[in-house]
């Protein structure tokens, strides 16, 4: 089974290591001086004590791969519209792209039914691109929980987790995706298919689009934005506009607002992603996590207030960190929030 890991950061690192340990046929995307590590030196995986290696072919030409069954995208989803014109020579026929990314994927709408099936979302797929390039058929959702990162060129170290739910946009257990399962199962990962991956996008995210930017903004770690009461209210407000908007989508959420914030706050003093790009003079990933979720609700037409005040602000504090960043849909005017209309989604 030949696998390709578009973006072998520390997911993508730790992913191809895992795979090619199981007998797939990884090959990697990568760039820079962690390239040339893996290239020397192949993979190295730190993880449960142990150094794990995994020589494979690593480039940062795909067109040196050829097509693939599997083309896992593990970069930062802000990166993925510059990159789709590259992806193409990984793509047969048959090939399906497993959308490792945080956020809202390029895929959503479709299979989804109702008014807004096939609407691609500007805010993370530009003029359509993905939708037209990567084709959304060949689209596999996947949920990253695990946490690792890249301590040295070539060198992933794992901390914590190795779930990756995976499922169809249409809800199908089909061929493909119960092979990527077990060849992931037989990788030590555990990708259980769902048959509602929209239901486990929207509860990672529920707490990405709020603990994300008000990490960048205060500079707190999850169990502060969680303890301190205003903060806490201020997340929660965000929340409870995304799942208004989530909810009319079909989405179900299993747990509520208070134990999801709770949840997030006994993972202790720990830094969102969000914040250390920020601390690291990275781009932040503000579309898929947040602006998106203003689009989609500006789709419906159901207002998002919190929301939008600090949307506003980690921008601005983007743009004065000289981070830059694209904002494909323009700001709420004040005339937006005085004048909001209602709409049915039939």
């Amino acid at each position: 089974m030949k696998v390709c890991i578009y973006g072998a950061g520390a997911i993508g690192g730790y992913l191809g290591v895992e795979l090619a340990r199981a007998g797939a046929d990884v090959s990697l995307v990568a760039r820079g001086g962690h390239l040339e590590a893996m290239q020397t030196n192949g993979v190295k995986l730190l993880i449960n004590g142990e150094e794990r290696v995994a020589r494979v072919r690593a480039t940062d030409n795909p067109a040196e791969l050829g097509p693939q069954d599997y083309v896992f995208i593990a970069l930062k989803a802000h990166s993925v519209p510059g990159v789709v014109d590259k992806m193409r020579p990984l793509l047969g026929n048959d090939t399906s792209v497993v959308t490792a990314v945080n956020g809202v994927p390029y895929w959503y709408f479709y299979k989804h039914g109702g008014a807004l099936e096939n609407r691609t979302l500007e805010t993370i797929d530009p003029a359509g691109r993905q939708w037209e390039v990567l084709r959304p058929e060949r689209a596999i959702g996947c949920i990253v929980y695990p946490a690792t990162e890249v301590v040295a060129p070539g060198v992933i170290q794992h901390i914590y987790g190795d779930k990756f739910p995976i499922g169809e946009p249409s809800g199908d257990i089909t061929p493909r995706v119960s092979a990527l399962s077990a060849l992931m199962e037989k990788a030590g990962l555990r990708a259980p298919v769902m048959t509602n991956i929209r239901d486990e996008l929207w509860l990672k995210l529920w707490g990405n689009l709020c603990f994300n930017p008000i990490s960048a903004l205060t500079h707190a770690t999850l169990e502060v934005i969680a303890a301190d009461p205003g903060t806490r209210a201020v997340a929660r407000a965000m929340m409870l506009e995304a799942q208004a908007i989530a909810e009319k989508l079909g989405v179900r959420f299993r747990v509520d607002v208070e134990r999801r914030i709770n949840g997030a706050g006994s993972v202790g003093a720990h830094k969102t992603s969000m914040l250390q790009d920020l601390e690291r003079d990275r781009p932040m990933e503000i579309d898929p996590l947040v602006s998106v979720v203003q689009e989609m609700g500006r789709m419906l037409e159901l207002p998002t207030p919190t929301l939008d005040v600090v949307l506003a602000l980690v921008r601005q504090r983007a743009s004065t960190a000289g981070l830059g960043g694209h904002l494909a849909v323009p700001p709420l005017t004040a005339e937006d929030i005085e004048r909001p209309k209602k709409v049915a989604l039939n």
